[in-house]
């Protein structure tokens, strides 16, 4: 009888390790499940990031490469073409009795205005240019053409010992600077705008663009993108997300608009 109850106990405790064994093993089974499912969720994710970051980085060469060959028409045709008819007005034979002469002066005038300004605009298109002179010189450069203009007052400020970015990276920089400027001058109503540089060691660059204009409701902002200026923050982010540098925008109606667009030191190379 002990002998036959032993029996027993051993057949119940093999079955309850054997149990037990099953149990873990399923648990293994679905824990190294989950993990897979993981992995593969993760690697889709990244895939998605990597052709997502692809797709962008095609479009925005696309649109550097269309902005330079606009730049090197503008400068090998119509700006030739214009030199030509300045040339010709300038050695047309007409007196000053002549009638026509005041209306000749002040074409030529106006032609000489267009042309410089066509140039400007030529220079501030060119990548090779952003390039060659850099992302300071640049930024000075298209302000002073602007303020120029007489349309608002411009604060520039520099902070820090100049750093010179990789080729993509200043004209990035550039063309978000450039988007900035750009909604201000359209959506703002601004009329006084500072720019800020700052080299340091929390940053090593920073860029901050503040005007004193309408502002935006931020909210709103978020929840469209419809509009010139919704696609235009929509292009800086972009851009932004493309070089590894955080931006970050400040607004409220009737308080102005502050952009700040940064770069850490781990995101130069």
């Amino acid at each position: 009888m002990q002998d036959q109850n032993q029996e027993i106990y051993f057949v119940i405790l093999m079955g309850t390790l054997l149990a037990l064994l099953l149990v873990g093993f399923i648990l293994a089974m679905f824990f190294l499940y989950q993990r897979k499912r993981q992995k593969q969720e993760q690697e889709m994710v990244r895939m998605k990031e990597e052709y997502e970051q692809e797709v962008l980085r095609s479009q925005l060469e696309i649109q550097e490469t269309t902005l330079k060959t606009i730049a090197q028409e503008l400068h090998d045709n119509i700006g030739q073409t214009l030199s030509v008819i300045k040339l010709w007005m300038s050695i047309a034979p007409i007196e000053k009795e002549h009638p026509a002469f005041e209306g000749v002066q002040n074409s030529k005038e106006m032609l000489h205005k267009v042309i410089r300004e066509m140039a400007d605009l030529t220079k501030s298109l060119h990548t090779d240019r952003i390039s060659d002179i850099g992302l300071q010189e640049a930024i000075n450069f298209d302000i002073a053409s602007i303020r120029k203009t007489g349309l608002m007052e411009i604060e520039y400020e520099v902070q820090g010992d100049e750093f010179h970015f990789p080729e993509q990276k200043s004209i990035f920089l550039f063309r978000m600077y450039q988007e900035m400027m750009n909604n201000i001058l359209k959506h703002s109503r601004a009329n006084q705008v500072k720019v800020s540089i700052v080299y340091s060691e929390e940053y090593t660059f920073a860029l901050t663009i503040r005007d004193n204009g309408v502002g935006f409701n931020m909210k709103q902002k978020k929840e469209s993108t419809e509009g010139s200026s919704g696609l235009g923050l929509k292009s800086m982010r972009n851009r932004a997300k493309m070089i590894g540098a955080n931006m970050s925008i400040l607004s409220e109606p009737g308080k102005g608009t502050t952009i700040t667009v940064a770069l850490a030191l781990n995101q130069l190379s």
